[in-house]
C-alpha cells in the first residue's frame, strides 16, 4: 500500500490499518493448519509451499506495522492514546512473528510430529488459533467503540469478548500441560534432539494463545482509561 492510499483509509478511520493489520497477522497464524496437515503427511514440499505462505503473510504484516507507525498522527483526536495504539499493534505482530518462527523451525529440521501425538497436538493448536482468532474480532470492535466514544453496550460487549478470550487462553494452558505429559511418555523412543524441539514447538504454539490474551488485555486497559 503506497503512503497516499493508506493514509487515505486513515483519514476514513484511524483504526482502519490496525484493523487491517490484524486481519493479515490472524491469516499467518492460520496457515500453520494446512502446513502441519502437511508435516503430519510428511509431505515436506507442501510444508513448504504453506511456510513460505505463511512468511509472505508476516512480511505483510510487518509491511503495516511499519506504514501505521510512521504515519500515526502524533496528536490524533480519539478516546485512545497514540501509544496505546503503538503498544497494541506490537502485540498483534508478535503473533504473525511466532507463526514465521514455528514453521520456519518445524520446516527447516523436517521435524515430524510423532503419530500417537497428532490428534491432541492438532486440537491443541486449533485451540491456540481460536484465541487469535478471538483477538481479531476484538480489534475489529474498535471502530464502533470509537463511533459510541468508548462507553455505553458496545464496551460490555467488547468486555466480554475479552472474557472469552481469557478463557481460550486458559484452556491452551491446560492443554499444554496434556501436550507435554503426552511427549514425556513416548520420548524415550524418540530422537533426544527432535525431543527438545517438539517442547519447543509445544511452547511456540502456546505463545500464539498468550500473545493474543495480550492483545486482550491492552484494549482492555485502553478501555479503562
Amino acid at each position: 500500500m503506497s503512503n497516499n492510499s493508506f493514509l487515505e483509509v486513515f483519514a476514513k478511520s484511524p483504526l482502519k490499518p490496525l484493523e487491517e493489520h490484524i486481519n493479515t497477522v490472524h491469516q499467518c497464524s492460520q496457515g500453520l493448519l494446512p502446513f502441519f496437515d502437511a508435516v503430519f503427511n510428511k509431505d515436506w514440499k507442501a510444508a513448504e509451499k504453506h511456510q513460505h505462505d505463511i512468511s509472505n503473510l508476516e512480511r505483510k504484516a510487518d509491511s503495516l506495522k511499519r506504514e501505521l507507525r510512521i504515519n500515526l498522527p502524533a496528536g490524533i483526536f480519539m478516546p485512545i492514546q497514540r501509544q496505546d495504539l503503538l503498544e497494541l499493534l506490537s502485540q498483534q505482530d508478535k503473533i504473525a512473528n511466532r507463526a514465521r518462527d514455528i514453521s520456519g523451525r518445524v520446516l527447516g529440521r523436517e521435524l515430524e510430529i510423532p503419530q500417537p501425538l497428532q490428534e491432541k497436538f492438532l486440537a491443541y493448536l486449533k485451540r491456540c488459533l481460536d484465541a487469535t482468532q478471538q483477538a481479531q474480532n476484538v480489534t475489529n470492535e474498535l471502530d464502533e467503540l470509537l463511533e459510541t466514544g468508548f462507553k455505553g453496550r458496545e464496551v460490555k460487549v467488547v468486555e466480554e469478548m475479552i472474557n472469552q478470550l481469557d478463557q481460550i487462553e486458559d484452556d491452551t494452558d491446560k492443554m499444554q500441560v496434556v501436550m507435554r505429559r503426552e511427549l514425556r511418555a513416548i520420548e524415550g523412543g524418540l530422537n533426544p534432539v527432535d525431543v527438545i524441539f517438539l517442547y519447543n514447538i509445544i511452547e511456540w504454539i502456546g505463545d500464539l494463545a498468550d500473545i493474543s490474551q495480550r492483545v486482550g488485555s491492552r484494549l482492555e486497559l485502553m478501555l479503562a482509561s
